[in-house]
C-alpha cells in the first residue's frame, strides 16, 4: 500500500501515523531509536507491506504492470490502490472527510518533525506542499505519483505507460482492490489489539 493507505490504517493516532509514513526510511534495528508509539507505526507499516505482498488480489493486480515494469509492478499497484482508498466511500464518505483526515496526517508529520529522518524531511515537505495525499483521489494525482516512482528508480524512464495501463485496466484494478481491502482491514484490526 502507498502513503494514504498507510496513514489511514494507523488508528488516527498521530505518532503511529508518523511511524507508518516514515517506515520506508528506517532500516533494520534503527526503529528502536524512536519512541514506542512511532515504533508501533513502523511495525504496523511492515506488517501491512508483508500482508499486501502475499495477498492474491494484489498479485493479480501486479500482473497488469509487471510486463512493463517488472520488479516495480508492486510500487505501481500501491499507488493505484491509493486512488481507490481516496475514493472509497466506506473509508471517506465525503470529500470533506478525506480532507480532514489528510490534514490530520500532515499535522502529525509537523508535530513529530524531529522524528522524521533528515533524508526524508524534504520528501514529506513536498508531500504536504503539493498535497499528495488528497490528490490521490484524482487520476492526474495518480499519474504524477507514477512519475515519482520513475524519477526515484534507477532503471525506469517512462511513466506514461503506467498511466495508460491504469486507465485501460481501471475496473480490473478496482475489483482487485475490492477483494483486498476487507482482508487488510481485518488484519489491521487484529494488529490494533497487539
Amino acid at each position: 500500500m502507498n502513503y494514504l493507505a498507510h496513514a489511514y490504517f494507523s488508528f488516527n493516532q498521530p505518532p503511529v501515523i508518523v511511524g507508518n509514513l516514515i517506515s520506508d526510511f528506517i532500516k533494520g534495528k534503527k526503529q528502536f531509536d524512536y519512541p514506542a508509539e512511532i515504533q508501533k507505526g513502523i511495525r504496523l507499516h511492515r506488517a501491512i507491506d508483508t500482508f499486501t505482498d502475499a495477498h492474491p488480489a494484489v498479485a493479480e493486480a501486479k500482473k497488469i504492470f509487471r510486463p512493463h515494469y517488472r520488479l516495480y509492478a508492486g510500487a505501481f499497484v500501491d499507488v493505484a490502490f491509493d486512488y481507490f482508498v481516496a475514493n472509497d466511500q466506506d473509508l471517506f464518505p465525503t470529500e470533506e472527510s478525506l480532507s480532514q483526515f489528510v490534514e490530520l496526517a500532515y499535522n502529525s508529520l509537523r508535530e513529530h518533525e524531529l522524528h522524521i529522518p533528515p533524508t526524508a524531511l524534504g520528501y514529506f515537505t513536498r508531500m504536504q506542499q503539493q498535497n499528495w495525499l488528497y490528490n490521490y483521489r484524482f487520476v492526474w494525482g495518480i499519474q504524477k505519483s507514477f512519475g515519482g516512482i520513475v524519477y526515484r528508480s534507477k532503471y525506469l524512464t517512462d511513466s506514461e505507460t503506467a498511466a495508460i495501463l491504469f486507465e485501460e485496466n481501471f475496473f480490473r484494478l478496482r475489483e482487485c482492490y475490492n477483494l483486498f481491502i476487507p482482508d487488510l482491514k481485518e488484519m489491521v484490526n487484529q494488529q490494533s489489539a497487539i
